[in-house]
């Protein structure tokens, strides 16, 4: 009896060790691959900016092509990251996807932070293709920790203030709202650059935090900004950017099967015109908001612009040094932005 006991012991075992190689082997149970899978995007706009909802038709897109195999949920408004937590959020799996602007973590992307250079965007289809373009085109080792899906930036930034600004010296000791490198652009002008969000803003000009903010004309209308100043300054012609990623969490990423990456690419791909497409229709709109309610638009002299361009000129020479201190190409970089603002004009 007990050599017939060990003998089944023994069989035990070995249909065990069998058991756990097959399932190793991936001869286990089959996987509902009817089930979908469900990822987290989140973004910052809130539900009724229009980049949010270009956001959501994305998400949709990709959900319609993958035949419902992959769905996206989408959390607006900053509800499950804050603005300046997005990325790190992505990184860490808190979200799998995440939208909001390099600029809000200063220090952390030190090359592409060269995208929201004064360099003169015309409007926001050209600076979202050419910040896409560039980002994959140099694919920085600041952004290897996440899967860059795409890029997209807003036309020209301009002034938004609670009193005219029709000199280089009405800027002198004006709070100003400003971000990233646009907060050195307002510094270089003698002006006072406070750093927030845009979530914060709206409260922050109501109560006289800041007299003042530096950005896309969209912004008065989609975060209602134009209902808290009076004035808007024509400073296009030190038309900066910010640009804004849509990142995914590597490992989110990796686990996706090639087929549905694909789609994923693609999809984002064409959402690069279309995020530049909705940054312009926004500025229209942006413009027509604050004419309907009387604000009035200032259109600054030849003088007083070419004070404003000699005022900045050293940001861009500063940004190379930085950069190259870093042993990052910030020479080429510039260079290349340069020259793709340039035949952008042509």
């Amino acid at each position: 009896m007990n050599r017939i006991r060990s003998l089944r012991c023994r069989v035990c075992c070995v249909l065990g060790i069998l058991g756990m190689i097959a399932l190793a082997a991936g001869c286990g149970p089959a996987v509902d691959e009817t089930r979908p899978i469900t990822l987290n995007y989140s973004i910052f706009f809130p539900p009724s900016h229009i980049q949010s909802q270009t956001a959501v038709s994305w998400a949709e897109e990709i959900e319609r092509r993958t035949e419902g195999r992959l769905v996206i949920r989408i959390f607006p408004g900053g509800t499950l990251t804050p603005a300046d937590q997005v990325y790190e959020g992505v990184v860490r799996g808190i979200s799998d996807i995440g939208m909001s602007c390099f600029a809000y973590t200063r220090g952390r992307f030190p090359l592409l932070e060269g995208l929201d250079l004064p360099l003169g965007y015309p409007d926001g289809m050209t600076a979202t293709r050419i910040a896409t373009e560039m980002a994959r085109k140099y694919q920085p080792e600041e952004i290897a920790d996440t899967k860059l899906l795409y890029i997209h930036a807003h036309g020209p930034g301009i002034l938004a203030s609670k009193r005219p600004v029709r000199a280089t010296s009405d800027l002198q000791g004006l709070k100003v709202r400003a971000t990233g490198l646009s907060a050195r652009i307002v510094d270089s002008l003698g002006a006072v650059p406070v750093a927030m969000s845009q979530p914060e803003t709206y409260e922050a000009l109501q109560r006289g935090v800041v007299d003042a903010t530096l950005c896309p004309i969209e912004t008065l209308k989609g975060w209602n900004q134009g209902e808290v100043i009076q004035y808007v300054t024509d400073t296009s012609v030190i038309g900066y950017t910010t640009a804004m990623f849509v990142v995914m969490n590597r490992r989110a990423w990796n686990n996706l099967p090639p087929d549905i990456q694909q789609i994923v690419l693609e999809v984002s791909d064409e959402w690069v015109e279309k995020h530049g497409a909705a940054w312009d229709q926004a500025d229209a709109e942006g413009l027509a908001f604050v004419n309907q309610l009387g604000r009035e638009i200032i259109t600054l002299s030849d003088e007083v612009n070419e004070e404003l361009k000699v005022a900045v000129g050293g940001i861009l020479e500063d940004y190379v040094v930085r950069a190259e201190n870093n042993g990052l190409p910030g020479r080429r970089f510039l260079t290349d932005l340069q020259a793709r603002v340039a035949e952008s004009r042509e």
